[in-house]
C-alpha cells in the first residue's frame, strides 16, 4: 500500500502539472488561430504583449488591477466552496463603495481612524446586502442565482437614484461629472513610489492579507472544514451535526463582506470618490478569475496577475492595428481551456486512481489462495 500511494502521489503532482499546461497550450494554439483568422501575424502580437506587458509601467498597471481583481476572485470563490453561485457581487461592490464613498467624504477625522471606517462601512454594507439573497435561500429556497441577479440590478437603480445633485451627490466643477464629496486628504490610503513607473496601490497588502485569511480559514479552521464539507455534500454534513442553513447563510455573508472591499483599491488609492465612471463588471470578471484559479488563493492570484496583463497587452495591441474585440476573444479562450484541462485531468485522475486500487486490492485477496495453493 505505500508503493501503491508514493504512486498516486507522483501521479497527482504529474496531473496537477499537466492540467496548466494543456490549458496555456490549448489556449495559445486557439488564440493563434482567431489572431491568423484577423489577418494578423501572431508571432508579432505575441511579442509585442511581452515587450509592452513586462515594461515598468506596465508591471504597476498589472499589480493595481490584479488587487482588485483578486478580491473580487476571493469573493466569488468563497461562495464556490460552498457551491453558491454569488452573481451578485457586482452589485454588492458597487452599493458597498458608494455609501464608503459617502460617509469618507462627510468625515473630517484622522486617516487612521477614517480609513478602517470607510473600508467597515464598505464590508458591512456588502455583507448585509449579500445576506438579503443568503435569508431568501435558507428561508425559501430561492436560489442565490436569480436573487443576487436581481440584487444587482436593484443596487443599480438605488445608486443611480441617490447619485443626483440635492441627494447625496454633488456637481463637480466644470458641471460634467456628478459625485459624491470627495474624500479629504487625510483619507487618501498610502502608495508605493516607484517613480516614473507610477504608484503602487498600497491596498495591495490588505487584499494579500484578505488571501491569507481565505487560506488559512478555509483550510486551517473548522469553520472551513465545515463549509467544504456542506459544499461537497450537504447530506453528509448534516450527519456529522452540521447546521446547512446556518452555513449557508454565513458563506453568503462573508462572500459579500469580501465583496465590499473591491471597490476600496479605487476610492482610496485612484478617484476618492464615487461617480457614474466609477468601474463597473469586475464582480463578473471574479467569477472568470475564480474559475482560472480553481479556488485556490495562490492560483486565484496568478488568475488575477493574468487577466491584468491581458487587459494591458491586448488594449495595447488595438493601437498596434489589431481587432479591438481580440481582448475578450483571448479572455473567454483562456477561461474555456482551463475549465475543460482541469476537468480532462481531473476524470483521467479520477480513473486512474480507481483503476490502481482495484488492482492492488484484487493482488491482496489473490495472495491469501495463492498461499493456500502452495501449502
Amino acid at each position: 500500500m505505500k508503493k501503491l500511494t508514493q504512486r498516486i502521489d507522483r501521479e497527482r503532482l504529474l496531473l496537477g502539472v499537466a492540467a496548466p499546461l494543456l490549458a496555456i497550450v490549448a489556449a495559445i494554439v486557439v488564440t493563434t488561430l482567431v489572431i491568423l483568422a484577423t489577418g494578423k501575424n501572431p508571432g508579432d502580437a505575441f511579442s509585442d504583449m511581452v515587450t509592452y506587458g513586462t515594461a515598468s509601467d506596465s508591471q504597476v498597471y498589472i499589480l493595481n488591477k490584479a488587487t482588485t481583481y483578486y478580491l473580487a476572485g476571493v469573493a466569488v470563490a468563497i461562495g464556490f466552496r460552498m457551491n453558491l453561485f454569488n452573481i451578485g457581487v457586482d452589485g454588492q461592490y458597487r452599493i458597498a463603495a458608494f455609501f464608503a464613498a459617502v460617509l469618507g467624504g462627510a468625515l473630517t477625522l484622522p486617516g487612521w481612524i477614517s480609513i478602517p471606517l470607510i473600508i467597515l462601512t464598505a464590508m458591512a454594507t456588502g455583507a448585509l446586502w449579500a445576506a438579503i439573497a443568503g435569508v431568501l435561500k435558507v428561508t425559501r429556497g430561492v436560489s442565490e442565482v436569480i436573487s443576487t441577479i436581481m440584487l444587482n440590478s436593484i443596487a443599480t437603480a438605488i445608486i443611480a437614484y441617490l447619485l443626483q445633485p440635492g441627494k447625496l451627490a454633488e456637481l463637480q466643477s466644470g458641471g460634467t461629472v456628478v459625485s459624491t464629496k470627495p474624500l479629504p486628504k487625510s483619507s487618501y490610503l498610502f502608495s508605493f513610489d516607484t517613480g516614473p513607473a507610477g504608484e503602487l496601490w498600497g491596498f495591495i497588502v490588505i487584499a494579500a492579507l484578505v488571501g491569507v485569511a481565505y487560506w488559512f480559514v478555509l483550510g486551517r479552521t473548522r469553520f472551513g472544514f465545515d463549509l467544504r464539507t456542506v459544499g461537497q455534500s450537504e447530506t453528509a454534513a448534516s450527519a456529522s451535526g452540521v447546521s446547512v442553513k446556518k452555513m449557508v447563510a454565513t458563506s453568503m455573508i462573508i462572500s459579500g463582506a469580501v465583496a465590499g472591499l473591491i471597490g476600496m483599491p479605487t476610492l482610496l488609492n485612484d478617484s476618492h470618490q464615487f461617480s457614474n465612471d466609477f468601474p463597473s463588471g469586475i464582480g463578473f470578471t471574479g467569477i472568470a478569475i475564480a474559475l482560472l484559479g480553481r479556488n485556490n488563493p495562490v492560483g486565484i492570484a496568478l488568475g488575477a496577475l493574468l487577466w491584468g496583463f491581458l487587459e494591458r497587452t491586448t488594449n495595447h495591441l488595438e493601437f498596434q492595428g489589431y481587432d479591438k474585440e481580440i481582448l475578450g476573444v483571448i479572455q473567454g479562450v483562456i477561461v474555456l481551456c482551463v475549465v475543460i484541462a482541469y476537468e480532462v485531468v481531473r476524470r483521467y485522475g479520477l480513473k486512474r486512481q480507481q483503476q490502481r486500487v482495484g488492482a492492488e486490492l484484487a493482488a491482496q485477496a489473490a495472495a491469501p489462495t495463492q498461499k493456500q495453493e502452495v501449502a
